[in-house]
């Protein structure tokens, strides 16, 4: 998958709108993915309620990492304003391993499983550590790539 690749190579200095990956203002695609207990979720089933951020994430991902106390922030800061999906990608990764890591950190957002990179293509996802807000519509009004976003600038543009 051009996934793994990609990951391998991006440098960790790549910033917040990075002009990979879709643009802002389209509607953001639906994608069917999975729970970590194996049910099918299609992401258009989140979007147009409110908004949506996304983060497509691994464990292994290292920007991840670094946005992850940031993301668990906002989690609790917009707890039922806006919905926060992380959609873990499956390169190297496994649900068991997925659910294992979220438990140990304490992730309390919904995390779905990307099992035949549905999401990563329709999103078309970079590489991990990708972050996509979706606003109340259906619009994409931020992406980024990297450890450093402003995650809380980005979650402002979709309220």
């Amino acid at each position: 998958m051009l996934l793994g690749a990609l990951s391998l190579i991006v440098a960790p200095a790549m910033r917040a709108q990075d002009p990979m990956g879709l643009a802002i203002g389209t509607k953001a695609p639906g994608a069917v993915v999975q729970t970590l207990d194996g049910k099918r979720v299609d992401i258009a089933s989140l979007l147009g309620k409110g908004p949506v951020v996304l983060e497509f994430w691994a464990l292994w991902c290292g920007n991840c990492k670094e946005l992850e106390p940031e993301l668990k922030s906002l989690v609790k800061k917009y707890a039922g304003k806006v919905t926060f999906v992380s959609v873990a990608v499956s390169v190297n990764e496994s649900p068991e391993r997925v659910q294992k890591y979220i438990a140990k950190y304490g992730y309390t957002h919904q995390v779905l499983y990307d099992t035949q990179g549905n999401a990563t293509d329709a999103y078309a996802v970079p590489a991990t550590s990708y972050v996509v807000v979706v606003d109340k519509s259906g619009k994409i009004v931020y992406t980024g790539l990297g450890g450093d976003q402003k995650l809380q600038a980005a979650v402002l543009k979709g309220l």
